[in-house]
């Protein structure tokens, strides 16, 4: 069984809609598809996708306005900004390791 096996059918949803804000294809403000469209999508109920949305809500990555829908926050957007730093921060510092590495092999041959 696969972890996508495994997850719950609503956390597949929190899971998708975090790595599309973590990747910039859902920024700040952008709205959220619908209930009957995310049920549609995903295949589930809309009690499954309201579950989603309420943990995507109390984990701060959207928020919702009564009749208008869910759009994901200011927060959720500054999140994924930097983390995107630190997985870039991390990089260079590994290219760097990996150079002192091989300067190093290369010292000892």
């Amino acid at each position: 069984m696969t972890n996508a096996e495994a997850m719950q059918p609503y956390q597949r949803i929190v899971q998708d809609v975090r790595d599309q804000i973590a990747t910039g294809r859902l920024p700040a403000g952008a709205k959220i598809p619908g209930i009957k469209a995310l049920a549609e999508e995903y295949q589930v109920a809309a009690g499954t996708v309201q579950r989603a949305l309420t943990e995507l809500r109390a984990l701060g990555l959207v928020y919702s306005h009564q009749g208008r829908g869910s759009f994901v926050s200011e927060q959720a957007s500054a999140k994924a900004d930097s983390t995107a730093d630190a997985i870039r921060r991390l990089e260079e510092r590994v290219d760097e390791l990996t150079a002192r590495l091989e300067s190093l092999e290369q010292r000892s041959n």
